[in-house]
């Protein structure tokens, strides 16, 4: 079974989410909304399949990463959440919360050894190629 087949998302607190995103919009060139930002990219496997990464601020104060107290997290892309999430309680890692299921994926959250708190997601990507590309609300 593969488990992890990418980075799915790279999360990051700061002061102000608003003009950081605006920031890297203006100097950088980012298609930013609300969220942060989607960049595709292609399954080497399979060419012809659209992957996305979502880059996202949150603010300083954010409570999404406890109890990690780190300024950052990090979304990995999985196959078979489920059985993932199996095989790591029978290897004693900690989860911290139950699979959770929406139309772009799976989530549910682990911890590291060193208290960094991540992100699992079996993603469905096709939702991303709608007319919604960008929302990733959850």
């Amino acid at each position: 079974m593969k488990k992890v087949t990418g980075i799915g998302g790279i999360f990051f607190k700061c002061e102000n989410p608003e003009k950081t995103r605006k920031w890297y919009a203006d100097n950088l060139g980012l298609v930013t909304n609300e969220y942060g930002s989607l960049f595709e990219s292609r399954d080497t496997e399979k060419p012809e399949q659209k992957n996305y990464l979502q880059w996202s601020p949150f603010k300083s104060d954010t409570k999404y990463f406890s109890p990690s107290e780190k300024e950052f997290m990090i979304n990995y892309r999985v196959e078979n959440l489920k059985a993932l999430v199996e095989e790591l309680k029978k290897s004693g890692v900690t989860i911290c919360d139950e699979i959770e299921e929406f139309d772009y994926g799976k989530f549910v959250h682990i911890m590291d050894p060193d208290g960094i708190k991540i992100e699992l997601w079996e993603p469905v990507d096709a939702v991303f190629t709608s007319d919604n590309k960008n929302d990733t609300t959850k």
